[in-house]
């Protein structure tokens, strides 16, 4: 068995993979403050919940956005398991060709969607991934990745808009029926989840403009699921597309 980490900037999704078989998904919430002790506590009572021992862990594989909290999951997982988890950077081998300046600088996050993306799809491909930020990450059929857009996450949207404004109210983030809002609260909703639907569509089309290509698109993340239900674009939805792609490249850089 592998345990895969993606640590992103709100949550740590996990899960374990027997062979190609993803037992279980999990997540925890990314703490900077944490130490490894309380990290390998967290770890070890999930695993326990879903009836998986550390013994079984083989190797470990982890995409990070959050330096600061690397070093101490890193230290916990070699305290549970006896083994180093692979840490995907710069060297790491992804099949994937990164035709970008400074190409060190690209978040592990985005390299491991595209690693899956890759196995998924045929021709070019455009990932999103919907967490703290909503980034596109273009990818052609020759699995190279060309570049994308960074936009704010929804939930950064929420949080400027009722901390910036003094008579807007915290919303849940749920689909609106109407994209005419017959109250605060409606309006909100369909302003933060229909305009992000409706952001999603227009870039999808500018970047097949720009490729000369129809795309395929693919989703994961946070509120995306919510959010592609309100677009007009054929998107597929992926919740575990970045766990498979680093057991993929785990598979890839094992010894």
């Amino acid at each position: 068995m592998i345990l895969v980490l993606d640590i992103g900037n709100t949550n740590i999704t996990l899960g374990v993979y027997e062979g190609t078989k993803l037992l279980f998904v999990s997540r925890m919430a990314t703490d900077r403050m944490r130490m490894e002790d309380q990290y390998a506590i967290e770890l070890k009572e999930i695993l326990d919940i879903h009836g998986v021992s550390f013994r079984q862990i083989e190797g470990t594989a982890i995409s990070s956005v959050v330096p600061s909290v690397n070093l101490y999951l890193k230290r916990a997982i070699y305290r549970l398991t006896g083994t180093e988890p692979l840490c995907v950077g710069p060297e790491t081998k992804t099949g994937i060709f990164i035709d970008l300046n400074n190409s060190e600088a690209v978040g592990a996050d985005l390299i491991v969607g595209c690693v899956a993306a890759a196995e998924l799809f045929q021709g070019p491909c455009i990932i999103l991934d919907m967490g703290t930020a909503t980034t596109f990450v273009v990818l052609d059929e020759n699995r190279r990745m060309l570049g994308g857009a960074i936009a704010p996450g929804v939930g950064i949207s929420l949080d400027a808009l009722t901390n910036r404004t003094a008579q807007l109210p915290s919303v849940s983030l749920e689909a609106p029926k109407h994209f005419i809002g017959g109250s605060t609260t409606e309006c909100m909703r369909s302003g933060l989840i229909n305009g992000t639907a409706c952001m999603i569509d227009g870039m999808c089309a500018h970047m097949e403009q720009e490729l000369g290509k129809k795309c395929s698109i693919v989703a994961t993340g946070g509120l995306s699921k919510e959010i592609i239900q309100q677009c007009e674009r054929d998107i597929v939805y992926c919740d575990t597309l970045l766990l498979e792609g680093l057991r993929i490249i785990y598979e890839k850089n094992k010894p």
